[in-house]
């Protein structure tokens, strides 16, 4: 006899659409878990794409504040009343909160009131962010926030080993590992387009270097110039093009910077894969991931990644095999293997189809799988 099925409630400022690692891991789990017969109650800020959309069962719209940096995403405003009123009706089973905004902890503290259990899940490393917008300061007080809120629930879920160790190591409770999957059909080596890289202008045997991410601070982009200034100085004979799909704060100052690399902005779906395809080299120098979803869909799409040996990285990828790994902070590490991957052709390729092989086997199901029991586990735990 199988188990019955959940009533759950997911709790987000963002959500698909909208294109960032959060929000792609949230639209995941959650058709995974409707497939499985689980039923979702998704509670969200209220965004500008809603047009008039109004809350349903399955979806509390709450007001939101515009977000700073993040053009187009709201902020939930705290909501506790409107959640104690909902939940009172239609209790859920368990809760997870993906968010520690104001939303996420009016769901936390209506929670506790009801005695609904809770996981939480550990998304973004806003404690390292701060350190990259001047708000260094900020950096105890929001790690203090950030233990205290996650401290109050049945599980925190994190993505990886070493976001779990670092977690434990500041006194984070209950930490478990949920990994990240990829869609192995849609990003695939075969959505590579000639078409496309015309428009960048590049012929086919020339190299694209690519790197997809919020152009950003916390993106750690000066060292991907760097990188791809060394790969020019090193290789003169071939000519290539750095190419960055994504938009953020810092794209203007980039553009002037690097009038030669292509700005392709926003892309999503079946474009996205086609990006990832038709590149030849992707270069990941962030810090601040907790894990990093770029990653595995540039492996899936046949591409050896030059990254830092932490989050979705360390896990996934092994030096010399299917990428090149530095550590954490030696840029002169990682600018060597950019340089190290293009010296011998053959390499390059035995590591695009290592990485290909590799990421084809970081499905989806078994990481729904996984959060289900995490979710039934919670809703058999004391409440805290």
């Amino acid at each position: 006899m199988s188990p019955s099925p959940l009533h759950i409630a997911l709790i987000s400022e963002t959500f698909p659409p909208e294109i960032n690692g959060v929000a792609n891991t949230l639209g995941r789990l959650c058709a995974g878990l409707r497939e499985r017969g689980h039923r979702l109650q998704l509670v969200r800020p209220r965004q500008s794409a809603d047009d008039g959309q109004k809350s349903t069962d399955e979806l509390l719209l709450t007001r939101g504040w515009p977000l700073p940096g993040y053009p187009g995403l709201q902020w939930g405003q705290a909501s506790m009343h409107k959640l104690l009123r909902r939940w009172k009706r239609q209790r859920p089973d368990v809760l997870y909160i993906a968010t520690e905004g104001p939303l996420g902890l009016s769901a936390l503290r209506a929670a506790r009131r009801l005695q609904i259990p809770v996981i939480s899940g550990f998304h973004t490393n806003f404690q390292q962010y701060s350190r990259h917008y001047g708000l260094g300061l900020l950096t105890r007080v929001l790690t203090n926030y950030l233990r205290w809120f996650h401290n109050r629930s049945q599980l925190t879920l994190v993505p990886s080993a070493s976001q779990s160790l670092e977690l434990q190591r500041r006194s984070f409770e209950r930490v478990h590992l949920l990994a990240r999957g990829v869609d192995s059909q849609l990003f695939h080596p075969a959505k590579r387009s000639s078409a496309l890289r015309t428009d960048w202008d590049l012929a086919d045997d020339e190299l694209a270097v690519l790197h997809v991410g919020r152009i950003a601070a916390e993106k750690n982009l000066t060292l991907l110039v760097r990188s791809f200034r060394a790969l020019q100085q090193r290789y003169p004979q071939r000519r290539m093009k750095l190419i960055l799909v994504g938009d953020g704060p810092q794209r203007a100052a980039l553009q002037k910077e690097l009038p030669d690399a292509v700005f392709c902005g926003m892309q999503r779906d079946q474009a996205l894969a086609a990006h990832y395809a038709s590149a030849d080299l992707f270069l990941f120098p962030s810090l601040s991931e907790t894990f990093g979803n770029v990653l595995l869909e540039a492996l899936a799409s046949g591409l050896a990644v030059v990254a830092y040996d932490q989050a979705a990285a360390g896990q996934h990828i092994r030096h010399g095999h299917n990428g090149a790994l530095a550590m954490p902070g030696d840029e002169e590490a990682f600018i060597d293997n950019a340089c190290w991957l293009l010296e011998d052709p053959e390499t390059l390729r035995r590591m695009r189809l290592n990485a290909r092989q590799h990421a084809s086997h970081q499905g989806w199901p078994a990481i729904i799988q996984q959060f289900e029991a995490y979710l039934r586990t919670a809703g058999s735990m004391p409440p805290l």
